[in-house]
């Protein structure tokens, strides 16, 4: 008699692991991105924004926001059985840019979310990432009451190398958020081996 060898003696799987990283503007929704999609309890270090805090944090156009990220918001999501992503989000105020460093370290790739509103908020996250030749897409938070514009109109609005992706996206919904971070993926994989590539003569 012929024995198969049963699903539970399978050697396990070691999946990779790949680090990807959320920036952009106070209040644009990266904490709510990372939220939607990870398949844990994410780690959030959001603190309530204080009366000191105000002379410095611009809440305009964000009235509404009663809370800051103050050092990252973290979250894990499985792609597939042999490939997981771990989501970093970085603090939006310029006070504690000192931490984006760190959090850059070992990141494959970045996701630069952007609001049409307040677009020059993330003109920062934009050359901070152009800077370290770390691959990003922009993924456009498509906020409620905000005017849509094309993909193309945002790429030119940041003057963005026709290579950088611009996405459409939903931060609250998960499926959206993880079509983005796919698009960073493959956006970095692509950028790899171009570089690989020897140069023409």
């Amino acid at each position: 008699m012929i024995f198969k060898r049963s699903e539970r003696d399978k050697a396990p799987v070691e999946p990779v692991t790949l680090k990807i990283l959320v920036a952009g503007g106070f209040g644009v929704g990266k904490t709510t991105l990372v939220g939607a999609v990870s398949e844990i309890k994410p780690l959030r270090t959001e603190e309530l924004l204080s009366e000191a805090g105000r002379p410095i944090d611009d809440t305009s156009g964000v009235s509404g926001k009663h809370t800051t990220t103050v050092a990252m918001d973290f979250g894990r999501i499985t792609l597939r059985e042999d490939l997981v992503l771990y989501v970093f989000g970085t603090p939006g105020q310029d006070r504690f840019w000192f931490l984006w460093d760190e959090l850059a370290t070992g990141a494959l790739g970045a996701v630069v979310l952007a609001d049409t509103r307040r677009l020059e908020d993330c003109f920062a996250a934009v050359d901070y990432f152009e800077r370290r030749s770390i691959p990003f897409v922009v993924g456009v938070n498509c906020f409620e009451g905000a005017t849509r514009y094309p993909a193309d109109t945002v790429r030119q609005a940041l003057d963005l190398d026709p290579g950088v992706p611009v996405v459409m996206c939903d931060a609250r919904e998960r499926q959206s958020v993880k079509e983005v971070l796919i698009g960073v993926v493959q956006h970095a994989m692509t950028t790899a081996a171009a570089a690989r590539e020897p140069a023409t003569t």
